[in-house]
């Protein structure tokens, strides 16, 4: 049941890679708390469509590539056709794993390009039009357990994701003031596409499990509340933090 502080009724959210995983559940959390959604993605956003319709929130497809900064203006425009977007959620994100020593260019510059850059001008874009009428806004940026660890095998991830996390504060400090709300929320390990590779090594996956407390792997459901919660009146005064959710992780 919503209540009043955390009731997103009114607002529209722009959802980044909601076509599955990560961008889907928070999508669905959004719009079960009274959010309408729009959502960019590479593929087919269907399936989370109908779950965002079975709240009775609209729905909005927008399909983007954000490898290059090319479809930023076209995202901005199409999603603010039809009124205000109130909330950002940059989600959209891709992960190429080798050896550091064996590492290619263009698995570095692919990662940095859609995990950062992208994220940068895509928030900057949504930004200048919650600025120019003072109506204040959320955004709210995906980052990873990798934000504050290194990892293996993922250097241009761990580098995105880290950084993900600095422009976070900067931009909170920036805009702050101006009724901007900048925040991100930092997953485990969940069962997504990204970490699909990871659970199919049997022990890679009984390494992980090993380490949760809670001891299992996360469902891209149980980030609905973090989300909610920064995308609503609850947060008003929440500026800056990287919020885990990752079933413990962080604290063994």
């Amino acid at each position: 049941m919503k209540t009043e502080m955390f009731d997103l009724s009114g607002k529209r959210a722009v959802v980044t890679g909601a076509n599955t995983g990560i961008g889907q559940g928070i999508a669905v959390a959004l719009a079960r708390s009274g959010a309408d959604i729009v959502a960019v993605g590479r593929s087919s956003m269907s399936e989370t469509e109908d779950l965002v319709r079975a709240s009775g929130r609209s729905f909005k497809a927008i399909p983007a590539d954000l490898l290059t900064l090319e479809p930023v203006e076209r995202v901005v425009s199409e999603a603010s056709a039809e009124g205000r977007v109130d909330i950002l959620v940059n989600n959209a994100g891709i992960i190429r794993r080798a050896d550091a020593l064996d590492f290619t260019e263009a698995d570095w510059d692919d990662v940095m390009n859609v995990n950062l850059k992208s994220v940068f001008f895509l928030t900057q874009a949504f930004t200048r039009r919650m600025l120019a009428d003072k109506g204040g806004g959320k955004v709210i940026n995906i980052a990873s357990l990798l934000s504050f660890q290194g990892g293996i095998r993922i250097p241009s991830y761990t580098a995105s994701k880290s950084g993900l996390a600095g422009l976070t504060r900067l931009l909170a400090c920036e805009w702050a003031a101006k009724g901007i709300n900048v925040n991100a929320i930092a997953p485990g390990y969940f069962a997504t596409n990204n970490t699909q590779a990871l659970r199919d090594d049997p022990d890679r996956s009984t390494q992980i499990l090993a380490r949760i407390p809670a001891g299992r792997w996360g469902d891209p459901s149980d980030l609905g509340g973090a989300a909610v919660f920064l995308a609503s009146a609850a947060s008003d005064y929440v500026h800056g933090i990287v919020l885990p959710v990752d079933g413990g992780w962080l604290a063994r």
